[in-house]
């Protein structure tokens, strides 16, 4: 079946998850591996430290280049993944994840300053473009979208095994033997996800791509395409403040040790994943916009609610429902944002996910400092004022969005 022909199908015969997971597991595979770099770095940054022979906070500080690179690439970079087929896109970026992995084993201060900025380059290419890759397998009915949000889905399910699955192997070949086997698994999967990408050619969709400038008009003049990206950097900066401060909260409040914590994370973790993976599947029952616009205020009120919540809980017990709503709240507004950008930006998806990335991006740090900040002024309540500030942001950026007309939406060739 070509893939154009699933926007003609009825919402009730789109193919299965099942199907969908079959036709894009080698993105689902890729997103996985693409975080296993800096997942590394983070368990082992002890390790890393000492082998540089610098402390910890000095070498971890480094981790903010690549959120820099990340930013910068995603935005400098994202009508490229409007203007050559996804795939190869991804293709590319697992070099460069390959490369940056390689150059991470050399345990001195340059390599891994030039380590954290590529892997960010790395993934600033390649999560827009596996998104892009899955969902063009699918035309731009329901079933696109869904695919994309699977992607996301893979990334949040591997981030919560990822740090377990590492430390085995690396009792035997240490973290530099984890961050050689990424290499290697990375280059595996390039001839895969090149091929993957020559199903889908930007002339497959129809018309001619838009140039560099074009695209970012293009993508301008799609209804509610600023908003929903002010949506997605509001609401990363507030819940990645969060969990930036989480531990210390729960040390605090209620004297919980790091190993205690350690579970605390897998509950926000795995009430993230399930939020997505469930979420992805049920805002793509139909193609009408307003279930999920419908969704994502509904949980953008849920997680302002949630956020103060486990600032102010007064039992453990309502912190841990409070963490878990709060995670699963973020998780349903990123797949509807994902859902909307797909399903309104037609040729521009691409560089929409692009921007959309870099946007979660630019949140997260500035959402870190901002928290810090309101840390050190007002205690955890002057920290929850200040990312409840930004979950109000993405709400009013939320409420200007409207059904886009269908003579403004973005079909293959262009505007229509």
């Amino acid at each position: 079946m070509r893939n154009t022909d699933f926007d003609r199908i009825p919402a009730d015969q789109l193919p299965s998850e099942r199907r969908i997971v079959a036709a894009v597991w080698p993105t689902l595979l890729a997103s996985a591996v693409g975080l296993l770099p800096f997942t590394v770095f983070s368990t082992f940054l002890v390790s890393i430290a000492d082998a540089v022979g610098d402390g910890d906070a000095a070498v971890g500080t480094l981790r903010g280049l690549g959120g820099i690179g990340a930013v910068l690439a995603g935005i400098a970079l994202a009508p490229l993944i409007g203007r050559i087929a996804p795939g190869r896109v991804a293709a590319a970026a697992l070099v460069l994840l390959a490369v940056a992995s390689v150059v991470g084993t050399f345990a001195w201060m340059p390599t891994v300053a030039a380590f954290c900025l590529l892997t960010g380059v790395s993934n600033a290419l390649m999560y827009p473009a596996l998104s892009t890759a899955a969902a063009d397998r699918f035309g731009d009915g329901p079933a696109a979208a869904r695919a994309a949000t699977l992607v996301m889905t893979a990334q949040t399910l591997a981030s919560t095994l990822a740090a377990p699955l590492i430390a085995l192997p690396a009792l035997w070949w240490g973290w530099r033997g984890d961050l050689v086997a990424v290499a290697v698994v990375a280059l595996v999967l390039t001839p895969v996800m090149f091929r993957y990408g020559r199903d889908e050619r930007p002339t497959d969709r129809g018309g001619q791509r838009p140039g560099y400038l074009a695209t970012f008009r293009t993508l301008a003049a799609v209804p509610g395409a600023r908003a929903l990206l002010l949506v997605a950097f509001g609401r990363a900066g507030a819940f990645m403040g969060n969990l930036a401060f989480l531990a210390p909260l729960y040390n605090d409040r209620f004297g919980l040790s790091p190993t205690v914590f350690a579970f605390i994370w897998t509950l926000s973790g795995g009430s993230f994943f399930l939020g997505h993976l469930v979420a992805g599947r049920l805002l793509n029952t139909d193609d009408s916009d307003r279930r999920a616009h419908r969704v994502m205020m509904i949980c953008l009120l849920t997680a302002l609610v949630a956020l103060f919540g486990v600032s102010f809980a007064p039992v453990l017990p309502v912190a841990l429902l409070c963490t878990a709503v709060l995670s699963a709240s973020h998780a349903v507004i990123a797949a509807a944002v994902v859902t909307l950008l797909v399903r309104r930006c037609g040729d521009v998806r691409g560089p929409a996910l692009s921007l959309n990335a870099s946007g979660m991006s630019l949140g997260l740090f500035l959402g870190t400092a901002a928290a810090g900040a309101g840390l050190a002024v007002g205690g955890y309540p002057g920290a929850a004022a200040v990312l409840g500030a930004l979950t109000v942001l993405a709400l009013g950026a939320a409420l200007t969005l409207r059904p886009p007309r269908e003579a403004d939406v973005i079909h293959p060739g262009g505007l229509r």
